[in-house]
C-alpha cells in the first residue's frame, strides 16, 4: 500500500506543485492523470524517495520515504520520463547492469535481463548499442529494467511517451506482467483505460478524483459525447469546438446535423472539470 497525509510540496521560485494532498492506493495499477503541471511527477519523485515534501507524510509499503529512503529504494524501482539509456550500452548490457547495480548476481542479471526483454518485445535487438534504437525503443529499455527487478513497487513517468501505436500495446503488455504494485503517470487516456485498476486525477496539485474507470465515468452513464461546429444547448466550448453530452437514444439527431459522436472517456472528466459549460 502506498499511503499519502496531507503532502505539500513548494519549490524555491514559489511554485506549489502539491496542496495538502491525502490518499492511499492499494490496487495492482493506478494510473496518475492531469495535466501539465498538474503535479504528477512531483508526487512520482517524492514517493520514490528522490525529492522531499515540503510537509506531510509518504508511505510506502508503510515506510516512511523521508526517514528512510534507502529502505524504499531496496523495494522500489522508478523509472523516470527524462530516463535515457548510455548510447554505447545494448539493451541487454543496460539491464543487466541495472540488476548488478540492485545487488543481483551475474547469473540472475543475465536470465531476468533476457526475460524481461523478451517481454517488452527487444530480444532481437538485445545486442544493438542504444544510439542505433529508435525512441520508442529506448523507452522500452527502461520498461524492462522495472520488469526485471521484480520490485514491490514500481514507479513509471510516462512509460509509452514517443511509442508508436504497435509498441505502446507491447509495453501494455510488459506492464500488466509486472509482479508489483505499479504507479504509473500518463497523458494518454486510452492507456488509463486499458491498464488501470485504480485511476487518481490531479489538479494543481490537489486531488480531483479517485476510483476506479468505471467509477469515475458513473455520471456519464448512458451519454455520448457530441461535437459539433456550432453551439448547442449545455455545452462546452473547447477551441472552435463545442462538446455536449446526449443520451444514446438521440445521437441520430446530432448525426443528422453533422457532428461528430464519440464515446465517453477518461478525457471528459477533464472536459467537465476544466471547461465552462455555456446553456
Amino acid at each position: 500500500m502506498i499511503e499519502v497525509k496531507k503532502l505539500t510540496k513548494r519549490y524555491s521560485d514559489g511554485t506549489t506543485a502539491l496542496q495538502n494532498v491525502s490518499f492511499k492506493l492499494d490496487k495492482k495499477i493506478t494510473s496518475v492523470i492531469g495535466r501539465n503541471g498538474a503535479g504528477k511527477t512531483t508526487l512520482i519523485r517524492i514517493l520514490s524517495s528522490q525529492l522531499a515534501p515540503t510537509s506531510g507524510k509518504a508511505f510506502v509499503e508503510g515506510i516512511d520515504v523521508v526517514e528512510e529512503p534507502n529502505a524504499v529504494r531496496k523495494i522500489a524501482v522508478s523509472i523516470p520520463q527524462e530516463a535515457k539509456p548510455i548510447d554505447y550500452l545494448t539493451p541487454f548490457d543496460a539491464v543487466r547492469l541495472y540488476l548488478s547495480a540492485r545487488g543481483i548476481g551475474l547469473h540472475a542479471s543475465r536470465k531476468e535481463a533476457g526475460d524481461a526483454l523478451k517481454k517488452v518485445g527487444l530480444w532481437e535487438a538485445r545486442n544493438k548499442v542504444a544510439y542505433e534504437l529508435s525512441g520508442g525503443m529506448k523507452r522500452k529499455v527502461f520498461v524492462a529494467m522495472a520488469i526485471a527487478a521484480d520490485a514491490e513497487v514500481v514507479f513509471l513517468d510516462e512509460p509509452t511517451t514517443g511509442l508508436d501505436p504497435f509498441s505502446r500495446v507491447e509495453v501494455w503488455a510488459a506492464i500488466k506482467a509486472i509482479k508489483g504494485q505499479v504507479i504509473l503517470t500518463t497523458h494518454y487516456m486510452e492507456e488509463a483505460q486499458a491498464l488501470s485498476d485504480e485511476v487518481l486525477m490531479i489538479e494543481s496539485g490537489k486531488t480531483l478524483a479517485q476510483g476506479s474507470v468505471k467509477q469515475l465515468l458513473k455520471p456519464f452513464s448512458g451519454l455520448i459525447r457530441v461535437e459539433s461546429q456550432n453551439k448547442r444547448h449545455r455545452s462546452y466550448r473547447i477551441g472552435g469546438t463545442w462538446v455536449s453530452y446526449v443520451k444514446k437514444a438521440d445521437v441520430n439527431s446530432f448525426v443528422e446535423k453533422g457532428d461528430i459522436i464519440k464515446p465517453v472517456t477518461l478525457d471528459d472528466l477533464f472536459i467537465k472539470r476544466g471547461v465552462n459549460l455555456e446553456s
